[in-house]
């Protein structure tokens, strides 16, 4: 298979693209994705090829978007929407978790909702409190969603192109400092990465972390410090977050007997803890040699100071000390 490097950003805008051309049902709606090319550069080029019919510059309103995309899935069309920000779908959240979520549950399946809300997310880029959340925890509490978080090009074209052609509503997480990271992408049409499904992105032996996002990237450049101190860091990415397959998780806990789940979000009610009980109430409760640590966000708004704000959330530095306390 042929792979070429690109960003992030041209990887999500490779996948919209192909699902565009390969189906006239896949329709694209969004602030400013047109001619302006999306605000964080995702779609530029896009309405060129498409024109305005397919490539929809919308008000500025997320209420409005997730009601049309709700609408238009169950419908017959294919809609892709983009919030902003993730913090923006709050003002959409009715129409995806009172409509989206549900229709096909209430229906008896008789309606599908094949549905993407694209949603940039996470800290780093200094917008301060009410445009750097990472509100996952939100989304995965409520059945008839799927929550997907890719953390590398070839990642965010293989698992958005089986996004769109799910047909369920599906929330698509792209962390806003993930877009300009560069790695080698499938280029072929067929690549797709299978919704709810975790992949073991780095062989260890002592601590299994289970990381997303910024986060598996701060692990694995972690993994490789302690590495050359004869640390060996096995780590896994739950690419699905909800759906989650919890084996690839279950089967590291077993043999490295001990357990760091790493996320930006805040610790209270995170990710984190779910997968923490699950492990807690299993078989693997018995092969833990030391009690699980939570890596999470602080329970604060995200602060605008660079300093501040990189302080609230786990780093590097973080989780080499926690690796530290496990093994030592």
């Amino acid at each position: 298979m042929e792979i070429k490097e690109m960003t992030y950003r041209e990887a999500v805008r490779l996948a919209m693209t192909e699902e565009m051309r390969r189906d006239e049902n896949v329709v694209f709606l969004g602030e400013d994705i047109g001619v302006y090319g999306g605000g964080f550069g995702v779609s530029v080029g896009m309405i060129d090829e498409f024109g305005e019919s397919r490539v929809m510059d919308t008000p500025i309103s997320e209420s409005v978007i997730v009601g049309t995309a709700a609408g238009a899935a169950a419908t017959g069309l294919r809609p892709i929407c983009e919030m902003m920000f993730m913090d923006f779908i709050a003002f959409g959240m009715d129409s995806l978790v009172n409509q989206a979520a549900k229709l096909r549950y209430m229906f008896g399946g008789e309606v599908r909702v094949p549905m993407v809300v694209r949603l940039p997310s996470g800290s780093g880029t200094g917008a301060a409190a009410q445009h750097c959340q990472s509100l996952e925890a939100w989304l995965c509490s409520v059945p008839g969603l799927k929550v997907v978080t890719p953390s590398t090009p070839a990642q965010a074209k293989g698992l958005l192109k089986a996004a769109i052609r799910d047909d369920n509503p599906v929330c698509f997480i792209e962390h806003k400092l993930l877009y300009k990271m560069k790695g080698g992408v499938p280029v072929s049409e067929d690549y797709i990465i299978p919704l709810e499904k975790s992949y073991v992105e780095r062989e260890g032996r002592d601590v299994t972390i289970v990381a997303w996002g910024t986060l598996l990237v701060k692990a694995m450049e972690a993994a490789e410090k302690l590495s050359s101190e004869g640390i060996e860091v096995e780590i896994v990415n739950p690419m699905t977050l909800y759906p989650m397959d919890m084996a690839p998780i279950e089967a590291s806990v077993k043999k490295t007997g001990r357990l760091i789940i790493a996320h930006e979000a805040v610790r209270t009610g995170g990710i984190g803890a779910e997968i923490s009980a699950k492990i807690a109430e299993g078989e693997c409760f018995d092969y833990l040699d030391a009690p699980i640590v939570r890596l999470g966000g602080l329970d604060v708004p995200i602060p605008y100071n660079r300093h501040l704000e990189a302080a609230v959330v786990p780093q590097i530095e973080d989780i080499i000390d926690a690796v530290y306390q496990m093994t030592e």
